[in-house]
């Protein structure tokens, strides 16, 4: 099927719907069946469970608990970074921000004050400085972690569409991680503000935080903020901070002149959490 074949498909899909379901099979306890379509789903996807704390699919008593699986201590240890790859997936794209407008794919950019929410003052900040989006994809560890430490200021809940956010429909969709409903964390960090977006899709059943707990579902349609001014919650590198029931992508903003990609980086390079992603930009070093 081609892009835009796959793309209107999606206009028509009744999303919402869709991943209500999938969300409430995903958190029951069906036994038999469960186990089945947990089996079915490392098969198809080539999950490699070796690396988990609990290697047995036959153990997890919900496909939750298997999606968003724990990981060994020693499967992903953390590179002398500045800072971190937060999650196991593939680059969707990254680089500078120019003025406010952010590239997804060829032909379509969109601007920081959509993706958070419409709160242009918190846009500012990273007028011209840098982005990152990774994309999960099904076979992947769905824990996303700290790149850097930080302290948790600000997060927003910011409803939308439920769009696929594979590579085909980021070709074919615009706008579409600010059109999305997605979850806006803001951290302090040494070196200055730090955005990290958690970005929902078709069939995600929800999102959730450490220190919140799962954020959506409800999805009432309206924005909601929660300030944690005065709360001191530190994270730090390495750190879990959220998690995805099913997958989907994660956007990373950055003010102007703090990081510098590492070398390695390219679009749609495979990466893992814990991995080397940026060092300080040279005015930082």
């Amino acid at each position: 099927m081609s892009d835009r074949l796959a793309v209107l498909a999606q206009y028509l899909l009744p999303k919402q719907a869709l991943t209500t379901l999938a969300g409430l099979f995903a958190g029951k306890e069906a036994g038999k069946l469960t186990i089945g379509v947990i089996r079915w789903f490392v098969r198809r996807y080539g999950v490699d469970l070796a690396e988990a704390v609990n290697p047995d699919p036959g153990s997890y008593r919900s496909f939750n608990e298997f999606f968003t699986r724990a990981l060994r201590g020693d499967a992903r240890p953390l590179a002398d970074a500045a800072f971190v790859c937060p999650v196991d997936g593939a680059i969707s794209q990254f680089g500078r921000i120019e003025r406010d407008q952010i590239f997804q794919a060829k032909g379509h950019h969109y601007s920081t004050t959509a993706l958070l929410g419409g709160d242009s003052a918190l846009a500012t900040g990273f007028a011209d400085g840098d982005f990152a989006t990774l994309y999960l994809s099904p076979r992947d560890y769905h824990r996303i972690h700290m790149p850097v430490d930080g302290q948790l200021a600000r997060m927003i809940h910011v409803p939308g569409q439920l769009f696929s956010v594979n590579p085909a429909t980021a070709r074919g969709v615009p706008g579409l991680f600010a059109r999305n409903e997605r979850v806006v964390c803001v951290f302090e960090t040494s070196y200055g503000p730090f955005v990290l977006v958690l970005v929902g899709a078709t069939i995600v059943g929800s999102m959730a935080t450490v220190w919140h707990g799962r954020v959506n579902p409800p999805r009432s349609g309206r924005l909601r903020q929660w300030s944690y001014d005065g709360q001191q919650i530190r994270l730090a590198k390495g750190q879990e901070m959220g998690r995805f029931l099913l997958g989907s992508t994660v956007v990373m903003l950055f003010p102007k002149d703090i990081v510098r990609f590492s070398p390695a980086w390219s679009p749609s390079a495979a990466v893992r959490m814990g991995e080397a992603m940026a060092d300080l930009a040279d005015r930082h070093t």
